[in-house]
């Protein structure tokens, strides 16, 4: 079988790159021959002879609005030469102008831009705007997307009811939750005061975007007052982030350790006793998952994808992303109570290794190879299979 995958980034480090990098992976292990049309890609990757790497620069473009619309037409004109040396293709929402066999949706644009915390409703001036127009197309386009794919895959519950919400066929969408790596985050200790955090008190961790309120820092900080004894580690850039001020308005700035953005997340994972993370607008979360990985019991609200994951044996799901009293209640309750803690923090973990991104990856190949079958087998003269593939272009290659 002949798979060619489209997506901006095919790379461990980034949440839909690596899902990418996955999938991509399994690919190759099942024997099938594999094309990565994208603009960045895994060195491990590019370098491997069995796989295809077609190239589409786009970082010469001045904006991400415009970076996008050239990907997808360049990636639209190759598919277009192309297609009939393919069996299935693999896209990622609205990222080419080209039709799809399968299109894997880690977000929703049309939910966003209906969200009270969309950037467009927070900033009322020339980027707000900007963020409007580029959320209000990409609505656009990706219905457009959905209607032209005969599978689309959900990364949530959540999400798969946003899609049936813009019409998109309950039947066509199948859910696979993102994986997380079980070797990388993992139960243990190590050592806070190499990360600049305190010893001998208990912490929570929060790790996201903190220059805007989607996440919900300024909740979590709120409700953190209620709860004088427990302290925070904050992960996430700072530059240009209201939350430290916030913190020393609030007064607890001496309990909120701001750690700027940091690629050592396993590591200060395993320094928390705790995760808490009851963003507004979350398709999934894979920090909630990773946090889970390592053992900490997870508060997070019905508001992010990834909820669907916990039970209370192994956290607490809020049902008001925004009620600072029962996340107070919450983060009281967990700091208040070791054994609760590691109790919870243990089942966390026995439901994160059943999502591992080995099993995530054979689930999307399983649904590759039995949308081939299906259409070998179809009496529908559109679902066909086409004739045998003539050999594809020289791989490494740029688009143009």
């Amino acid at each position: 079988m002949k798979i060619c995958i489209v997506t901006h980034k095919i790379k461990k480090g980034d949440g839909q790159g690596r899902v990418n990098y996955e999938v991509a992976q399994e690919v190759i292990r099942r024997g099938h021959h594999l094309t990565l049309l994208a603009s960045e890609i895994a060195p491990e990757l590019a370098e491997n002879s069995a796989i295809n790497c077609i190239y589409i620069p786009v970082a010469g473009y001045p904006t991400e609005f415009i970076r996008n619309f050239m990907f997808a037409k360049k990636s639209a004109d190759w598919l277009r030469k192309n297609r009939a040396n393919l069996d299935l293709i693999k896209v990622n929402g609205a990222i080419t102008m080209g039709a799809a066999d399968v299109n894997a949706v880690h977000f929703v644009h049309s939910s966003w831009w209906q969200s009270p915390v969309h950037i467009s409703r927070t900033r009322k001036d020339l980027y707000g705007f900007y963020q409007w127009l580029f959320t209000a197309v990409n609505a656009y386009w990706e219905k457009q997307a959905f209607r032209q794919s005969k599978i689309i895959i959900a990364v949530s519950e959540k999400v798969a009811q946003e899609l049936v919400n813009i019409g998109v066929s309950r039947q066509k969408i199948r859910v696979i939750v993102n994986g997380v790596d079980l070797q990388e985050f993992t139960p243990g200790v190590s050592s806070r005061t190499s990360l600049g955090l305190p010893e001998n008190v208990n912490l929570a961790l929060f790790a996201g975007d903190i220059r805007i309120p989607r996440k919900n820092l300024d909740t979590v900080l709120q409700a953190l007052v209620k709860v004088p004894e427990l302290h925070l580690a904050v992960v996430g850039g700072t530059k240009d982030s209201p939350y430290p001020a916030m913190a020393k308005a609030l007064k607890i700035s001496e309990r909120v350790h701001f750690l700027g953005y940091r690629h050592n997340m396993p590591q200060i994972q395993q320094a928390a006793d705790l995760f808490v993370f009851p963003s507004r607008y979350e398709p999934f979360g894979l920090v909630v998952i990773e946090a889970m990985a390592s053992g900490l019991p997870v508060i997070t609200a019905t508001t992010t994808g990834a909820a669907d994951l916990l039970n209370p044996d192994c956290g607490i799901v809020l049902g008001d992303c925004d009620d600072i009293d029962a996340l107070a209640h919450a983060l009281h309750l967990l700091n208040s109570d070791r054994s609760l803690r590691q109790q919870m923090g243990k089942v966390a973990r026995t439901i994160a290794e059943q999502h591992s991104w080995s099993t995530m990856a054979q689930t999307y190949l399983d649904i590759f190879e039995e949308l081939i079958t299906n259409e070998k087998h179809s009496s529908h003269p559109h679902l066909s299979p086409s004739p045998r593939p003539s050999p594809l272009p020289e791989s490494t290659t740029t688009a143009n």
